[in-house]
């Protein structure tokens, strides 16, 4: 069994195609396009994205990750404010979202949820179900699921992942408020 444990950007020999919840794994036995076994063994948290490269541990192999089409909701608004709306009714509740952009508006593609995609129906955008890869946003810390190479910032990144844990331990002091 192949073991794909490092990203590169060598010439793809063979892929796998992994929906968004198999993606967002660090521990995964897959068959590859061309039969053989192989297992992903990735840092924890460190995500997936249809496009990522990994090297066989003994070099044998590049396997490009492909998102694999899976059902979706798509919420269509037809303008900018129906579009910020839903999108901000989406983030609010986490839910991973990727945003298509269209002429008028935008698309909202998240996973089958009917409870959300009431929520978005009752906001005004148009609402019907697809079949399409899902590649939702990487969110505010950073592409490719907030993760980081080694020798990038380390503490900094703790930091910000982990408050009261990075180089600056102090918790910044908050002041109250007082009307005079």
């Amino acid at each position: 069994m192949l073991i794909l444990n490092q990203r590169t950007t060598a010439p793809v020999t063979d892929s796998v195609a992994l929906a968004y919840d198999e993606r967002k794994r660090s521990r995964l036995k897959v068959t590859l396009a061309s039969g053989a076994e192989a297992g992903i063994f990735l840092e924890r948290g460190d995500h997936l994205h249809g496009g990522d490269r990994l090297i066989a541990e003994d070099g044998s192999a590049v396997v490009e990750i492909l998102a694999a089409p899976e059902k979706l909701i798509e919420a269509i608004a037809d303008n900018p404010l129906l579009f910020a709306r839903a999108a901000y009714h989406l983030g609010n509740r986490h839910v991973p979202v990727q945003i298509v952009p269209t002429e008028n508006g935008g698309k909202l593609r998240f996973q089958t949820d009917h409870v959300l995609a009431d929520m978005v129906r009752g906001l005004g955008c148009t609402v019907r179900e697809t079949e399409a890869p899902f590649q939702p946003e990487s969110g505010a810390y950073g592409a490719h699921g907030g993760h980081h190479h080694h020798g990038e910032a380390d503490d900094a990144h703790a930091a910000l992942h982990n408050p009261g844990h990075g180089p600056h331990r102090s918790v910044p002091k908050i002041h109250e408020f007082k009307p005079r």
